[in-house]
């Protein structure tokens, strides 16, 4: 029993570690509110962070998530609930680096052990010259229909006049 168990735990290692490589870049935490007060373990929350689009820059997005408290989350083990906030700026001058393909990934992190990813795509609405975030998350073997959309408008800043998002845009 005690080896299935060291087992166990060492697969979660494993995991978690494998998790945190397939995200580039960590968000930055803003803040965390506790929403569910525990009396021994680590209350239920909500923590806000910001990410910097690592292909535009000038843009920034801040979402919020749940975060389980109690024993499950104490130990990396609880499955987050799907619900999550967006909201994306122009946070300076838009540059974008390359090219990139509509509902292309942006930024992943796992919601639960080993099935539940969080993800924040991009698109683009080349009429409107207009970027496009959403983040949902997916499961496995059974998705989550809640989402959550963001646009960024490009505009000028200054005296730089914004790229057209359509031009970079593959097909």
């Amino acid at each position: 029993m005690r080896f299935l168990n060291a087992a166990a735990l060492a697969l979660a290692a494993c995991v978690l570690g494998a998790g945190t490589a397939l995200s580039a870049d960590e968000p930055d935490l803003i803040f965390k509110k506790s929403t569910v007060w525990k009396l021994l373990t680590p209350d239920h929350k909500l923590a806000t962070y910001a990410i910097d689009d690592p292909l535009v820059e000038g843009v920034s997005c801040h979402f919020t998530v749940p975060e389980k408290g109690g024993v499950s989350g104490w130990l990396g083990v609880a499955e987050e609930v799907s619900d999550v906030s967006l909201a994306c700026r122009q946070v300076g001058p838009v540059t974008i680096k390359e090219e990139f393909e509509q509902g292309e990934e942006m930024f992943r992190q796992r919601r639960s052990l080993v099935f539940k990813k969080m993800r924040i795509v991009r698109g683009c609405d080349a009429k409107r010259n207009v970027l496009v975030y959403l983040v949902y998350s997916d499961k496995l073997i059974e998705g989550s229909p809640k989402n959550s959309t963001s646009t960024v408008p490009l505009m000028p800043w200054g005296d730089k006049e914004p790229p057209k998002c359509g031009d970079y845009v593959t097909d």
